[in-house]
């Protein structure tokens, strides 16, 4: 088809479609219609966007008219929290108890704790304190200020004396208060402690604050008589806050002072378990604040900006060896610090994510009312709240006042802020955990006014068994023991439980885990070790008790088996029989005896060791042959044996009182303390039963058992709840 019949065809289409004349192309008109329909839509779209504009604006000055009128300012949001229905009423002020752990009352240290607990108790009537203590010269502290000041002595302790800070953190559990208090025996606090504990006790969730302290040189006032009011040297009414903060200070690393204040709502401080650090040693304030935050069970915040807190330094003892009641040096403790920073880089997060103490929320007052203030941030945080288990912060000023309040707060310059955390990071040891004491030194420390220890031997296998051993020791206040550990495992595991605990360079190695029990080649080996331990610490000049782990002690054995003299060696008798005698062939047990560090003794026990060192058998039948002749050739009587070269006596005691694990069916009573207690016992063997776990198994059922593995914790039976 030529050009020009296309273009007719093309005009006649135009034409039949009603395109109008000047478009001779029908798809040239199509375009230009849908170019003007757009325009229009365009015009149409812009007019309305500018009338929802416009009402929008209208609207937004008319709701921020109203706010103007009708409620509190901006300013005033932003700085008060959200508070609890307390706060609607008047409401009676927060029970508070403060927990520390002193050391004795004596000297430089006895007058800076009095005066710090007096601080304390100036503070409100509202307010009261529980030392965990266990020293005599702390109770007669406390006993002047009648029910306000109590002494808790159920916790677990070192063998030095030092407590053990998840011990204190439970029992303070058993104390009934609003709000509790953990702090330095030696920190004075200040009143602004309790505005601040009024403030966060109308918070409406759980919560923790930590406040570090500063340290002063000197104190040129002191507390009056009446423990209410400070003084000048003068006798002058003294402002305390102005004046204190014109002292020169020192700011406190994070870990040595710091103050930890909760509420005693529902929630606990952290999930998981807290492990078993020694108070005052490092680490476990660390630990708790940076296991509370990864929780997020609470909110975390900083209150160092509006609770004064102090303490005096010392300038004749600069190191913080500030909790513990012995004589030990300061080198002598440092393994309390190395077991510390040890456990903490085993358990926890601390370890791998270290606390960034200045990103913590802080609280700050400003013009008389408290705000919440993270720096790090850009966040004022005038309200919190709980929702899904998370903490969030609520009130993001986005406006001009925030850059300003947040440069105040910048510019705050708190003496116990808390900085510098970084020495208080937990390092696992590659190298093991050693206590600095000899054999020699742990019998100084450790032995009663009578020359006399308590000795055990253990390994890893048997360590549930051997604490419940020491807890119940400790219930009975016996203190003058020590531990030979067969192993390793178990040394370590004794140092970190505070134990005053040995090696024995000659103890058998690869020991059974679970085949160690009697009449195994294990069993053979390990028995020899103590008849040996005990020859040498006669030898030193210390009379000895040796009791195995699996001997359950109802009372104090000592002062009957003091009763027999010199050149008696006291033992207990493995006879099963109800009725015959009790010094029948090989029926001495040698996990139960007191020996004395006499001549005929300890010639005596040199001849049984001989004899063990060369026999096949455990070292329970060289006892008996040895001392009792074999077959019995040395009896007298139904419970003597006399060796004739030494002339030592060996005494079997009474069965009633010391009973075997086989004796009158004892562990198959359904009560077998009672049933004990009724017959007077001093002890039960857990004996004539093969297998640790059985072994194990049934001292846990019977109720004869003090620790507990799950916390590594010695059960106190004291469980009511104490009200102050």
């Amino acid at each position: 088809m030529s050009k020009k019949k296309e273009k007719t065809q093309s005009l006649n289409d135009a034409v039949r479609k009603g395109v109008p004349y000047g478009f001779v192309d029908y798809r040239e008109y199509r375009d230009s219609r849908t170019q003007i329909k757009r325009k229009k839509a365009f015009q149409v779209g812009v007019w309305s966007l500018w009338s929802i504009w416009l009402c929008g604006l209208a609207l937004f000055c008319l709701s921020l008219y109203a706010t103007q009128c009708f409620l509190p300012s901006l300013k005033d949001q932003i700085m008060r929290p959200k508070l609890s229905q307390r706060d609607a009423g008047v409401s009676e002020p927060p029970r508070i108890i403060i927990f520390s752990a002193p050391r004795p009352f004596t000297g430089s240290v006895g007058a800076r704790q009095s005066l710090a607990i007096r601080s304390w108790l100036a503070l409100s009537p509202q307010i009261a304190v529980v030392l965990f203590s266990k020293d005599p010269s702390v109770v007669s502290f406390a006993g002047a200020f009648d029910s306000r000041v109590l002494v808790e002595p159920n916790i677990d302790f070192t063998f030095l004396g030092t407590p053990f800070f998840h011990s204190m953190m439970a029992r303070s559990r058993s104390f009934s208060s609003d709000i509790s208090v953990l702090v330095d025996p030696e920190t004075i606090v200040l009143p602004d402690f309790i505005s601040t504990m009024n403030y966060a006790y109308k918070l409406d969730h759980d919560w923790l604050l930590v406040a570090s302290s500063r340290n002063v040189s000197d104190l040129p006032f002191y507390l009056d008589e009446d423990g209410k009011h400070w003084r000048r040297e003068n006798g002058k009414l003294m402002t305390t806050q102005e004046e204190i903060f014109g002292q020169s200070w020192q700011s406190t690393p994070c870990e040595g002072k710091l103050l930890m204040a909760w509420n005693n709502k529902d929630l606990p401080l952290h999930s998981g378990v807290l492990p078993p650090f020694l108070y005052g040693r490092g680490v476990h304030n660390s630990w708790v604040v940076s296991e509370a935050l990864s929780s997020e069970l609470r909110f975390v915040f900083d209150a160092s900006w509006t609770i004064s807190s102090f303490y005096l330094v010392d300038q004749e003892h600069q190191t913080d060896w500030n909790v513990g009641g012995s004589n030990a040096s300061n080198f002598e403790r440092s393994w309390e610090y190395a077991g510390n920073s040890h456990i903490g880089a085993l358990y926890g997060s601390l370890s791998y994510h270290e606390i960034n103490y200045h990103s913590l929320v802080k609280l700050l007052k400003c013009d008389g009312q408290y705000i919440f203030v993270n720096t790090t941030e850009n966040i004022v945080c005038p309200t919190v709240y709980q929702s899904a288990g998370r903490l969030w912060k609520g009130w993001i000023l986005r406006f001009g006042w925030k850059k300003n309040t947040l440069a105040w707060a910048e510019g705050v310059k708190s003496p116990g802020q808390l900085s510098d955390c970084s020495q208080m990071v937990p390092t696992k040891h590659t190298k093991p955990l050693d206590l600095p004491f000899s054999l020699e030194t742990l019998l100084s420390f450790n032995a009663d006014k009578n020359n006399t220890i308590v000795l055990t031997a253990a390994g890893y296998s048997y360590k549930d068994m051997l604490m419940s051993w020491v807890c119940r020791l400790r219930q009975l206040q016996v203190t003058n023991f020590i531990i030979c550990a067969l192993d390793q495992e178990i040394y370590e595991f004794a140092v970190l439980q505070g134990l005053p605990v040995f090696r024995d360079p000659l103890a058998p190695s690869e020991i059974s885990f679970s085949d160690c029990h009697f009449g195994t080649k294990c069993f053979q080996k390990v028995t020899k070790v103590k008849s040996r331990m005990v020859l040498k610490i006669l030898m030193m000049g210390y009379n000895v008790l040796l009791s195995d782990a699996d001997v359950y002690w109802f009372r104090n054995p000592l002062p009957l088996l003091y009763s027999f003299g010199p050149a008696v060696l006291a033992a207990q008798s493995d006879e099963f029989n109800k009725t015959g005698p009790i010094n029948l062939p090989r029926r001495l047990n040698s996990g139960f005896y007191f020996a004395r560090s006499d001549g005929s003794t300890i010639d005596a026990m040199k001849k049984v060791v001989a004899h063990a060192a060369t026999s096949d058998l455990s070292e329970q039948p060289s006892f008996y042959d040895t001392l009792c002749g074999e077959g019995g050739s040395n009896r007298v009587g139904d419970d003597r044996c006399l060796e004739p070269e030494t002339n030592l006596s060996v005494h079997f005691l009474d069965r009633d009182l010391f009973p075997n694990g086989a004796y009158l069916d004892l562990w198959q009573r359904k009560k077998v303390r009672a049933a004990c207690v009724k017959q007077g016992c001093f002890v039960l063997h857990n004996n004539w039963i093969r297998g640790r776990l059985k072994k194990l198994e049934r001292q846990v059922l019977s109720g004869l058992w003090e620790y507990d593995t799950s916390t590594r914790m010695c059960q106190h039976h004291s469980k009511l709840v104490k009200k102050v």
